[in-house]
């Protein structure tokens, strides 16, 4: 994970504390560690007295808030009142929207808040990550390159187009052999592609305006990518990139990376068009298991995302599935996958957000995949 210096430097000591809790917050605890540290970088960090309003019942703020340090009360319109302490809790407080309660903080305390849809969004590729991965290790062909190509999954470049795109980055990259010195993209050039070092290593160096020399500002190997500004925008290259060694570049085109961008096709249905069916779907909950252990929707087995590789077996071929999750992300890309591989699936349209059905999960019901039927996992 990032170094704690760094985060302190650069995001200051509250999101630093922050950062260090981060492997036991739910769900951030899943995600893999380049996932957490992106996700860092835009979390906000910050102290409130006691008596303060945090949000009020029926508030919809989209943001996941987790209590860092102090004690604070949710009041529930129905007069119950929970007592929640920073020490005893790794959940988001009444992770609900709109909010089910009205929070208000009993000392002073420290609360990180995150764009939930941020959140959701990391989760889904971390997660599709590890499904990737944990199928391409069963393929032999791909042993020399799993590394490689784990790195590339884990690029922050690819979190602005949606997580079921994952599989098609490889397709969309040609390979390039290079030679030492052989210079890549020259600074001040208009770019319309970036590249990924597959073998070789290579520097970045930058000459100024006002100056003859180059100064290198970083060497840079195997899995690293670069020239990616020229991807998202038309501004001149601001660098200099040269081979320091024979190697292999995998390129992706400005007009590729486009494509990755754009939404594909899946099959969704409406809660209520679910509740018109003749036989009733089997619902599967493919966010982590403390997720689900938090709350989900009764009658509904867990199968998280980034765990269908090894669990997809439990599932029958020709019933039909309703996958879900929050915001219909991580449900979105379980169902592209599975539908691939000619499971009768379908994604809930906007998860339990979407659907508006939090007042329907439960707690104390839990259920399993057997043989392909759903059993009680009491």
């Amino acid at each position: 994970m990032m170094a704690f210096d760094a985060l302190f430097q650069s995001r200051g000591q509250l999101v630093a504390n922050a950062f260090q809790t981060a492997d036991t917050l739910v769900p951030l605890k899943s995600l893999r560690p380049t996932f957490i540290e992106d996700l860092f970088q835009h979390v906000t960090v910050h102290t409130v007295f006691a008596n303060e309003t945090l949000f009020e019942d029926g508030a919809i703020d989209g943001q996941h808030i987790y209590l860092q340090s102090g004690d604070a009360e949710l009041q529930y319109p129905n007069g119950f009142v929970e007592v929640v302490r920073a020490s005893e809790t790794f959940l988001p407080l009444a992770h609900q929207q709109p909010r089910p309660c009205r929070c208000v903080t009993l000392s002073d305390c420290t609360v990180m808040r995150i764009d939930s849809d941020r959140v959701d969004r990391t989760l889904a590729w971390s997660q599709i990550s590890e499904y990737m991965l944990s199928e391409l290790s069963l393929e032999r062909d791909y042993d020399e390159d799993i590394e490689w190509m784990q790195t590339v999954l884990n690029s922050n470049l690819f979190l602005k187009a949606p997580p079921v795109n994952a599989e098609h980055i490889f397709s969309r990259l040609t390979p390039m052999v290079v030679e030492d010195g052989d210079v890549i993209i020259t600074q001040g050039e208009v770019g319309d592609c970036c590249y990924f070092i597959k073998e070789g290593n290579a520097k970045v160096i930058v000459r100024y305006e006002d100056a003859d020399n180059t100064e290198l500002l970083a060497e840079i190997g195997p899995g690293r990518c670069f020239g990616e500004d020229a991807l998202v925008n038309d501004a001149p290259r601001n660098a200099s990139v040269i081979m320091t060694s024979d190697g292999v570049l995998m390129r992706l085109e400005k007009s590729d990376f486009a494509v990755l961008l754009r939404d594909p096709a899946i099959d969704e249905i409406s809660r209520e068009d679910v509740k018109e069916m003749m036989e009733e779907p089997i619902y599967v909950d493919v966010r982590t298991e403390e997720e689900y252990a938090a709350g989900h929707l009764a009658f509904s087995a867990n199968l998280p995302l980034s765990l269908l590789s090894i669990k997809k077996r439990l599932l029958a071929p020709e019933k039909l599935h309703i996958l879900y999750c929050d915001t219909s992300k991580r449900s979105y890309a379980a169902a592209y996958l599975l539908g691939k591989l000619g499971y009768n699936v379908m994604a809930l349209e906007g998860g339990i957000n979407g659907a508006e059905i939090n007042d329907e999960l439960v707690t104390n019901e839990n259920h399993i995949l057997r043989d392909g039927v759903l059993v009680s996992g009491q």
